[in-house]
């Protein structure tokens, strides 16, 4: 017999939220993604778990057997790395955290620096993805902060503005746009290079393209920042994209930054964790380094 902790998280999340949908909702994650971890609990205890009905689902007498047996598990197993690691010395020598995509990976890496500067001793991870993926890290306590772009809205984490950044209309530098002040009509027939579904900065250049009526504008979907950056720079279409990803490229002249009113909104960078976890101390003086940045990039 397997159980996964994740699985069994996950089954507590339906018992919880009344429906697979429901669930999915609340963990960032698809409906086939959560009905396969329900499934695979089933398989392997030969139990049937759920009755799934058009109001939704409830727990069969095997299922609250199980969900009251996997709460104990999960209190047991969030308490077991702590307690270890206290046994060997070590409670305060370990940090996870985790960005979105434009912050994991040119934001935190910087932050991260400056901290073990100060603290060579701690165990550090660093993971990167979009805002759901990063939502899923938290909610399931394999990371416990998170630098996100945007508002994360979930009841379980709390999420708080340390900064703000600009998005940018980036083309190559031949392209017949560049140099002109443009309005949202001089955009008209253009190809966006758009982000994945999932991702913060997906939603802000939807917003964007809204805002100068251009939501039907011809687009293709790029599944990172860097990809993104490099296709623009080989002249396959224009991309909102955080102003830090292209800075090096705008100083270069390899890209240039487009002129346009009204200019694309600017975005909040926050701080994400579990609304009811206590910081252990190290993650209180993370917390504490990256509530002082004021701007980006660092000073």
């Amino acid at each position: 017999m397997h159980l996964s902790t994740q699985s069994l998280r996950i089954f507590i999340a339906v018992a919880e939220a009344g429906s697979i949908s429901a669930a999915a909702r609340v963990l960032y994650m698809s409906q086939p993604s959560v009905s396969a971890h329900v499934r695979s609990l089933e398989t392997s205890l030969a139990a049937h778990l759920l009755d799934r009905g058009p109001a939704g689902t409830t727990l069969t007498p095997a299922g609250v057997v199980l969900a009251g047996h996997a709460r104990r598990i999960l209190d047991i197993m969030d308490s077991v790395d702590g307690d270890v690691a206290a046994a060997q010395g070590q409670a305060d020598r370990k940090l996870s955290v985790a960005g979105t995509s434009t912050l994991g990976s040119y934001l935190l890496p910087r932050v991260l620096s400056r901290f073990l500067a100060e603290n060579e001793s701690v165990r550090t991870e660093l993971r990167v993805g979009n805002a759901e993926k990063v939502a899923e890290w938290i909610i399931n306590r394999e990371v416990s902060l998170a630098i996100c772009a945007g508002q994360v809205d979930h009841e379980q984490l709390e999420c708080t503005e340390i900064f703000d950044e600009a998005l940018i209309l980036a083309a190559s530098r031949a392209h017949p746009l560049a140099g002109r002040k443009l309005t949202p009509e001089d955009l008209a027939g253009q190809r966006f290079l758009l982000r994945e579904i999932g991702s913060s900065t997906r939603l802000d250049q939807d917003q964007a393209l809204a805002d100068w009526g251009l939501k039907d504008a011809p687009s293709w979907t790029i599944w990172s920042a860097e990809a993104a950056r490099e296709s623009v720079r080989a002249g396959l279409g224009l991309a909102l994209i955080s102003e830090h990803v292209v800075a090096q490229d705008l100083r270069s002249g390899e890209l240039v930054r487009l002129k346009i009113e009204p200019a694309p909104r600017r975005r909040p960078v926050t701080l994400v964790r579990m609304a009811d976890q206590p910081l252990t101390p190290v993650e209180q003086r993370f917390v504490g380094l990256i509530s002082s940045i004021k701007a980006w990039p660092l000073g």
